[in-house]
């Protein structure tokens, strides 16, 4: 079984292309009727959905692998707990599977860039649901320590009011440029003239 091409899409950091390396691989294999469910790397294929934010393949993924298969693997059981957590939309959980456990030097890459990824989001969420809010909420959110999250939200334009522990939240200028295209503008004075006359 060639999994080269996978593996250059961790080694290169694409990310993004692992679900469907993955996909495509396993239906190939699949295809040629060879045994490959003690080979595949369930673990990075898991993950790969998990990083493009398709829960649904990740669920039938994980509902096709064999139950011996689940029981050997720790860290395939682990990059379902992310899963799980996404799925129930349980924020913090998300942080503390990912945070206990100890990924192999094959999947570490793929995870640390799915948490990176993960809270800039939830950062963005924040911005966009909040006003203010108070330090332990972002903590929470963010699965930091009230002191890591204060300092990453200050970093990004908050600012902090001590004595209540409140962080305002500083809402992305939102630019609005229209550009107009002359040839769609000669075409809507065409039909203009057109219902005139």
């Amino acid at each position: 079984m060639d999994l080269s091409q996978l593996h250059n899409a961790l080694s290169s950091q694409s990310f993004h292309k692992v679900a469907d390396i993955c996909d495509e691989l396993i239906l190939h294999v699949a295809s040629t009727g060879v045994a490959y469910q003690e080979e595949w790397p369930y673990a990075v294929h898991l993950l790969g959905h998990l990083y493009i934010n398709d829960l649904n393949s990740a669920r039938f993924l994980w509902k096709s692998v064999p139950q011996s298969i689940k029981e050997a693997r720790p860290e395939l059981v682990a990059a379902w707990k992310i899963g799980q957590c996404l799925w129930t939309k349980d924020y913090a959980g998300v942080y503390n599977a990912v945070q206990g456990f100890d990924w192999s030097p094959e999947t570490s890459g793929i995870v640390a860039s799915f948490l990176e990824n993960y809270r800039k989001k939830m950062f963005g969420l924040l911005t966009l649901a909040y006003s203010t809010i108070i330090v332990s909420d972002v903590a929470h959110f963010m699965g930091m320590s009230e002191e890591d999250a204060t300092k990453y939200a200050v970093e990004h334009g908050w600012s902090l009011d001590v004595p209540s522990k409140m962080l305002t939240v500083e809402k992305p200028k939102i630019t609005a440029e229209q550009k107009v295209d002359s040839s769609k503008l000669q075409r809507l004075t065409e039909f203009v003239f057109h219902l005139e006359n």
